[in-house]
């Protein structure tokens, strides 16, 4: 959706104001992965949700998504395979391959961080106009849908 901005673009004070008004969403957010996943940094918890998005992601692809090397990407794996959240299985055209998968300890918890998360959310749209929450709901699906344009990183990503 293309929206005229004038001849200089957006407002650099919306920016600013988005900001500082994003600080409570984002609050939620890490409110609701320390409760849940204390023990999982957020490289790891990307890495989690990337993997849930491509089922069977390789190494490489996994590394892309992060932006990072492929042989930390893989000392990531290794340790998300320690911990229980993600298995190695050999690729089904090339055995050499390694497909990454969640498993269901990790599907659990990715579910609990997003109920945790939503519970958190509702709290705070409930203390505000239905007005505002429609308002806020159409902005944020906008400033999503332009952001997947603009290229949206997998790590920006969350649960």
């Amino acid at each position: 959706m293309a929206v005229h901005h004038g001849p200089d673009g957006p407002d650099p004070m919306h920016a600013a104001a988005i900001d500082d008004a994003a600080k409570a969403l984002l609050l939620a957010w890490d409110v609701a992965r320390e409760q849940v996943t204390p023990r999982l940094s957020s490289v790891q918890l990307n890495a989690l949700l990337a993997v849930e998005r491509a089922e069977g992601i390789n190494l490489g692809g996994l590394a892309g998504e992060l932006s990072m090397l492929l042989s930390s990407a893989s000392r990531l794996c290794d340790r998300l395979v320690a911990s229980g959240m993600v298995e190695r299985v050999p690729g089904r055209a090339d055995r050499r391959e390694i497909a990454l998968y969640l498993t269901p300890a990790s599907r659990t918890l990715l579910a609990e961080l997003r109920q945790i998360r939503r519970h958190a959310l509702t709290g705070v749209l409930e203390k505000m106009s239905s007005g505002g929450r429609a308002a806020l709901l159409r902005g944020l699906t906008e400033f999503a849908a332009a952001a997947e344009e603009n290229g949206g990183s997998a790590s920006a990503q969350t649960a």
